[in-house]
């Protein structure tokens, strides 16, 4: 990051959607642009459509390369050559290309370092524009396939799933000790790493109801579970569990813990849904740069309208400024470790200097 003002690279999303809206209002606050400077991804072309049909009052400057932004002002970096129809409210395949057009550009400016962090405006999929998401899209392109982990952030909690977008048929068989241990370590990780905790400590969930006191033989939380919480333990890992997710949240157990991993994403969402007073944002840690989005999808039906709700991408703003920069704080003691000052003094031969039989006192 040098000495600069951190720059964050913020992709258009689907270009019929709130993406740009929500951009602009997010800067519409001018201490917004005293933490970063911010580069959209996208086309001015775009953005001046948008900015016309939402009348709003918005400046910025054109640029063609990261390094050439502007601090102090919004920065858009021109990623398609070609014009783009623009339907607000509608899914099309034109829309969703653009979107991975900025999207890939974005990428290869992390991986180059000319950006510090990534936040993405949302991208669905449809029956126009099929899509696996822009998690498992980017992990394609960085060569990081199943090593992204999904962190959602509210004021309730941080939240994790175990077993992805899988039919909830298939959560037990998609938990086994090898993937379990893998997410909670790298979840471990994104603690200290990415939140700058020191000593997390994680809460997992069970996989089925009401086996909490008494699992059953053969069971997940017997046979798979609480393996993986004792031998994490064993490694320093503060991990417990495995709580039945009724009593756990109705308890309020989860304000004892710095992250909750749930076993399917219904199981966490539903109560962080319900806890939680205020808009969130995700973190996807794992891959080589730093990546945040808004906890929203595209809201077709707001498109254009300009009744589209900032928070969660402003968050997510705020979240990648400081993940980037508690990823430095972390990063660089690790890669220029402190030399040892001294080495022991020895005699002769192998033995240290204490393990030598002491000189006789002369005698008086």
């Amino acid at each position: 990051m040098e000495n600069r003002k951190i720059r964050i690279a913020i992709t258009q999303g689907d270009t019929n959607s709130i993406g740009y809206e929500i951009i602009f209002k997010a800067f519409d606050d001018p201490t917004m642009l005293e933490l970063c400077t911010p580069i959209i991804y996208g086309s001015p072309k775009i953005a001046t459509y948008h900015r016309n049909a939402l009348q709003m009052q918005v400046n910025f400057a054109v640029i063609d390369r990261a390094e050439d932004a502007h601090d102090g002002q919004l920065n858009i970096l021109n990623c398609i050559d070609t014009d783009v129809k623009i339907e607000l409210g509608i899914h099309t395949e034109e829309a969703g290309n653009a979107a991975l057009k900025a999207l890939d550009r974005a990428i290869d400016d992390c991986r180059q370092g000319e950006v510090d962090a990534m936040v993405t405006c949302p991208v669905d999929s449809s029956e126009a524009f099929r899509f696996s998401g822009q998690t498992r899209y980017i992990e394609d392109h960085t060569g990081e396939f199943d090593s992204a982990l999904n962190i959602y952030v509210t004021n309730a909690m941080r939240l994790a799933v175990a077993s992805g977008n899988v039919p909830l048929r298939e959560v037990a068989a998609s938990i086994n000790e090898q993937h379990l241990t893998k997410i909670i370590t790298t979840l471990h990780t994104a603690m200290r790493r990415d939140f700058g905790i020191s000593n997390p400590r994680i809460a997992l969930l069970s996989v089925n109801p009401g086996l909490e006191l008494t699992p059953a033989e053969g069971s997940e939380e017997q046979a798979v579970l609480k393996p993986v919480v004792d031998k994490l333990k064993e490694n320093s890992i503060q991990t417990f569990g495995p709580y039945v997710a009724e009593n756990f949240f109705a308890a309020g157990k989860h304000t004892a813990f710095d992250a909750v991993l749930a076993m399917y994403y219904d199981q966490g969402m539903a109560a962080m849904r319900a806890l939680s007073n205020e808009d969130g944002y995700r973190l996807t840690t794992g891959l080589p740069f730093v990546r945040t989005a808004p906890d929203h999808n595209c809201c077709m039906k707001l498109a254009g309208k300009g009744e589209a709700d900032c928070s969660s991408l402003r968050k997510a703003i705020y979240a990648a400024i400081d993940t980037a920069r508690n990823r430095r704080n972390y990063d660089i003691p690790l890669a220029n470790p402190l030399k040892k000052l001294y080495k022991e003094r020895r005699e002769e031969g192998d033995k240290p200097r204490f393990a030598q039989a002491k000189p006789k006192s002369p005698v008086q």
